[in-house]
């Protein structure tokens, strides 16, 4: 079985939420970057430069961004990296973290909400399903996108974790 990287005290449960998080989020990019490059996924009205370069932009970012919950559950979570200018080699603020992690699920949960309502409303041309041509193409994007919708319960999850094992800790070391 494969070991996977966390810090020794962190629950199993949230070492594996963690590192579940970037693997939900890759199919959503795998299909914007199949769009992205003429795959027969969806219908591109105008497949502009600028459109392709946002598709591939933000599957970029997204995936960065779901990679940040693995600092939830590794030594540069509470840390920084000593190559990280200024702040190498410093204690990563629990409550910045955590209030951070905690505002990406709230608006994670926030996006989930809106997008799903506007893909089944079908209220606007930006609407995914506008752009869809037959049942395969719909069930693709479907099978894609549905995994996000765990995104933000498990980054919430990983986050109350984090600070219940940061605050736990900070409490143990100042009554030394």
């Amino acid at each position: 079985m494969m070991k996977l990287k966390a810090l020794p005290d962190v629950p199993c449960w949230a070492v594996l939420a963690a590192h579940a998080v970037p693997l939900l989020v890759l199919p959503s990019g795998i299909w914007r970057v199949a769009l992205t490059f003429g795959a027969p996924v969806a219908r591109v009205d105008d497949p502009s430069p600028g459109l392709a370069a946002y598709q591939l932009g933000l599957t970029v970012l997204v995936e960065l961004l779901a990679l940040l919950t693995l600092g939830l559950v590794r030594e540069w979570g509470e840390v920084f990296p000593r190559r990280l200018p200024f702040l190498g080699g410093r204690p990563v603020p629990a409550r910045g973290a955590t209030v951070a992690a905690l505002a990406g699920a709230t608006g994670l949960a926030a996006l989930t909400c809106w997008f799903t309502y506007v893909a089944y409303a079908d209220v606007t041309e930006y609407s995914p399903l506008a752009h869809i041509q037959g049942p395969f193409q719909e069930t693709l994007l479907r099978l894609c996108y549905l995994p996000l919708v765990a995104w933000a319960p498990l980054l919430a999850a990983v986050a109350v974790a984090y600070h219940r094992r940061r605050r736990v800790l900070t409490s143990a070391s100042s009554t030394r």
